[in-house]
């Protein structure tokens, strides 16, 4: 198995997978600012992905990211390694998703973003295709990306969750119910409503543009 390196300040951490994710929450813990550095950049797109996901809304998704970090600040020493440190940080994320829109329909506001804006990795992989074979390709993109968004914004926010982490995180069905400390069965009659009505609202929309 290939060994990971990770230099921080004056430590510097050896390993593989897990044992090097042990070691960097050591060093956090330990009070090693550049560790925590650390941990931010090797999970903030991550996590700022899914809560732009999540919310339909990339500037509340930016408030959330903050709030994930720092409640993963204050209970970096209540982690006892169960799961995996990225699961457990999932698990904030949707959390905190969670608390925020149950905030806006408290306040009765609509915090959805205009369609046509999209998350940071759909414009990443934008300009990585620069080389398009005809002007209207970034078009057509961005319309794709538009009606998934749609498509996403109509499910309901635990099965949005389930259908994020399975396709685009890439979650076992068993790391996803870790994370959100329900059955595994659970989560796949969710994952297969999801599936099943993202599917015809994608297929519905493709109707009504033919």
């Amino acid at each position: 198995m290939a060994s990971s390196e990770v230099a921080l300040g004056s430590a510097k951490v050896v390993g593989s997978g897990r044992s090097t994710e042990v070691g960097l929450v050591e060093l956090c813990r330990s009070g090693d600012p550049q560790a925590f550095a650390q941990l931010v950049s090797l999970h903030e797109g991550m996590v700022f992905n899914l809560a732009t996901r999540l919310l339909g809304n990339p500037e509340e998704a930016k408030d959330v990211s903050q709030d994930v970090f720092l409640q993963v600040y204050r209970a970096l020493g209540r982690f006892e390694g169960r799961s995996s440190l990225k699961t457990w940080i999932y698990r904030i994320c949707v959390n905190q998703c969670r608390n925020r829109r149950r905030f806006w329909r408290r306040r009765h506001t609509d915090s959805a973003c205009p369609l046509e804006l999209m998350t940071a990795s759909e414009e990443a992989q934008i300009a990585a295709d620069r080389n398009e074979a005809s002007p209207f390709d970034g078009v057509a993109r961005r319309e794709k990306a538009a009606l998934v968004h749609r498509a996403l914004q109509k499910l309901s926010f635990d099965h949005r969750v389930v259908l994020l982490m399975r396709e685009n995180e890439g979650l076992s069905c068993a790391e996803i119910a870790s994370t959100l400390g329900v059955a595994e069965g659970t989560v796949k009659s969710r994952l297969a409503r999801a599936r099943d009505a993202f599917r015809s609202t994608m297929l519905r929309a493709a109707g009504e543009g033919a």
